[in-house]
């Protein structure tokens, strides 16, 4: 490998370890108060540098087009997690213009794609590995995850903006899937290469790391929407002020 890769996998490595660590504190820690807005500054800014340098290593090494989706996705979600509690209530404005156009380029090859192997086409994509099984569900459930982010940047940008819980839950269910998806990346693929010659953790194992993030996440988003919690342990800059109303919907 070439000086530059190696670099761009310390980068990976490195910003992918930071973010489950800062991720963690984040999710334990009160929101609003300090320790969780600095732990998310962190998180965002070492899981941009992982995120992105997946994406070159995915361009620079053969092979590699399914980890530049992932990456490319993860890059986005972050960025419009980050978006929703910056950018003021009510408003929108380019950026988010920019996600919605990147969500559907992601979103629009997939659909093709699922809609083909759903009802037995010939699929337009030449796959090395077959798709069925594993890799099949995977494609779905890619499909219906972008599509489903795509649907609610529509609703957004129709509205002109969000505000109150429905801001709440943007924020909240990108940044938990991109840590899910950090989990993923993590313990299925680089750890099990960290393990000495014959060394084996029975597959089972490694996807729990992620599901205890998906776990959190629902965890999250049920209190959110079903309770009244928000309104006074949220954090200041994203709870709905009594007599306020959201705008866009549950996105």
């Amino acid at each position: 490998m070439t000086d530059a890769t190696n670099i761009a996998f310390v980068l990976h490595i490195g910003g992918g370890t930071l973010g489950l660590v800062s991720g963690l504190i984040a999710i334990s820690a009160r929101k609003g108060e300090r320790l969780h807005r600095r732990a998310g500054s962190v998180f965002v800014a070492s899981m941009l540098i992982m995120a992105a340098t997946a994406d070159v290593l995915a361009v620079i090494r053969p092979g590699q087009l399914p980890n530049l989706l992932i990456g490319t996705f993860t890059l986005y979600l972050l960025m419009t997690a980050w978006l929703t509690v910056k950018r003021p209530p009510g408003e929108t404005g380019l950026a988010e213009k920019i996600a919605f156009a990147v969500i559907l380029l992601l979103f629009a090859p997939f659909a093709i794609l699922s809609f083909q192997l759903a009802f037995g086409l010939t699929p337009y994509l030449k796959s090395a590995v077959p798709l069925r099984g594993p890799v099949l569900v995977a494609i779905f459930i890619f499909t219906f995850v972008t599509g489903l982010a795509a649907a609610f940047d529509a609703k957004v940008l129709l509205a002109g903006g969000i505000a109150g819980r429905a801001r709440l839950l943007r924020h909240l269910w990108r940044m938990c899937f991109g840590l899910a998806l950090a989990a993923g990346s993590a313990f299925t693929n680089g750890f099990p290469r960290l393990l000495p010659a014959g060394g084996h953790v029975p597959l089972g194992l490694l996807f729990v790391p992620q599901l205890f993030m998906f776990g959190i996440l629902f965890f999250w988003v049920i209190r959110v929407r079903f309770t009244a919690w928000y309104k006074v342990a949220g954090p200041a800059d994203v709870a709905l002020r009594p007599g306020s109303a959201p705008l866009g919907g549950e996105a």
